[in-house]
């Protein structure tokens, strides 16, 4: 994406930028300049504080680098702090989702926001110890699957106990018009070749879910509430999302770790561990089978957006095909192809209960020796739907592992 003018406003020390191209536009607001005190007094001038914030005079040195997700500054002010930047600005719930986290999370003390858009976050710097990211790499490089499992499960916990924590702050309907208005929108500008709306379950309702979460945002017993991905920038949330979305995302992780290492571990047991782990921790209506039922997308089609959203980063600057999410794309047209064929059994089951209602009807009262046969249809019709739904993929099994 190319630099254009932007006539938008910004406060002291930063400015505003916008990127084109391809389709798709991406408005930043970024700090000039961070290499010394002066600037970071500049910086925040303008800007309101929330929270526990270092006070600008006691800060006696800064430093700073840049990530992929906007620039990160190292604070002294008596005891270290880390400020992060969000050049992209947020969905405006970073701080319900920190007031909201179990005690024991890695949350923002404090930030700074400008006309009620959140531009810095602090945080006291601590030393957290290793994160599930890098003990899951060191497991998988020695191929110790039952270390790696274990990993992978008290992460799926973290985040459980995250989920159980904010369902009774925030949980509304299930909103799959636009949950597929969006899938919609990322299929078109990336001209791609898949077409992919699911009906939902009843039992994914949105709550303040993370949106962006990775392995190595958990540490311990600890889930780190961090800054969004560049595609929330790219494309701006208009809708809420459930919680099976974060552990799309978290799954999606470790298929990325999985993809870059040389381990001879199949994934499908290290992803059961971590879905496990969150099941045991979750709501319990969040975790059910028909919550996962990938006929009514399930986790699969969170999955299926997570790597869309990989591509459409990846796009945006040209960085060349991102993989695992690549090929797993290349594998969605076969795996929408066995779930279009088990609809085979779904069809004959609603003949059968058709015939055997059908038949009820027109000879009702029935005699005794017509009884059953509309019995025997009903009763095919049971088994028949109980075979379909025993044929949706179980979300342990990878895109790619089709048999």
């Amino acid at each position: 994406m190319a630099e254009i003018e932007s006539d938008s406003e910004a406060p002291a020390g930063f400015r505003a930028v916008r990127f084109a191209g391809i389709g798709l536009v991406a408005s930043m607001i970024e700090p000039t300049s961070v290499s010394n005190l002066d600037d970071w007094k500049t910086l925040v001038s303008e800007l309101e504080a929330w929270g526990e914030v270092p006070n600008p005079d006691s800060i006696t040195r800064i430093s700073s680098e840049s990530s992929d997700r906007g620039m990160i500054a190292a604070l002294s002010a008596g005891s270290a702090w880390t400020a992060e930047f969000l050049p992209w600005g947020s969905d405006g719930r970073l701080r319900a989702r920190a007031k909201a986290a179990p005690d024991g999370s890695h949350v923002p003390s404090g930030g700074y926001t400008w006309a009620d858009r959140d531009m810095i976050l602090l945080r006291r710097t601590s030393d957290a110890g290793s994160d599930t990211a890098s003990e899951l790499k060191e497991a998988l490089r020695v191929d110790d699957l039952s270390d790696a499992q274990e990993a992978l499960r008290i992460a799926g916990e973290v985040l459980g106990r995250y989920h159980s924590a904010v369902e009774t702050v925030r949980t509304t309907p299930p909103d799959p018009s636009r949950w597929n208005a969006r899938t919609q929108w990322l299929e078109e500008k990336l001209r791609a070749t898949l077409i992919w709306r699911a009906k939902y379950s009843k039992n994914q309702p949105c709550t303040l879910s993370l949106g962006e979460v990775r392995l190595s945002d958990v540490s311990g017993d600890s889930l780190r509430i961090g800054r969004p991905r560049l595609a929330d920038g790219l494309r701006a949330h208009t809708c809420e999302f459930p919680a099976m979305r974060d552990l799309a995302s978290l799954v999606h992780d470790l298929s990325r770790i999985h993809h870059s290492s040389s381990t001879s571990l199949e994934l499908t047991p290290l992803r059961l561990a971590l879905i496990e782990g969150w099941k045991s921790t979750a709501p319990a209506d969040w975790t059910s089978d028909d919550a996962f039922y990938s006929h009514r997308g399930g986790l699969a089609i969170w999955e299926y957006e997570q790597c869309l959203l990989d591509v459409l980063e990846a796009t945006s600057h040209q960085s060349g095909p991102p993989e695992p999410a690549v090929t797993t794309l290349a594998y969605v047209k076969a795996y929408q192809k066995r779930m279009f064929s088990n609809r085979t059994y779904g069809a004959l089951s609603m003949m059968a209960a058709f015939f055997g209602i059908a038949s009820l009807v027109n000879t009702f009262p029935p005699a005794l020796g017509e009884i059953p046969i509309p019995i025997a249809c009903l009763v095919v019709s049971y088994w028949l739907y109980g075979v379909y739904k025993r044929l949706s993929p179980p979300p342990e099994r990878p895109f790619t592992h089709l048999g």
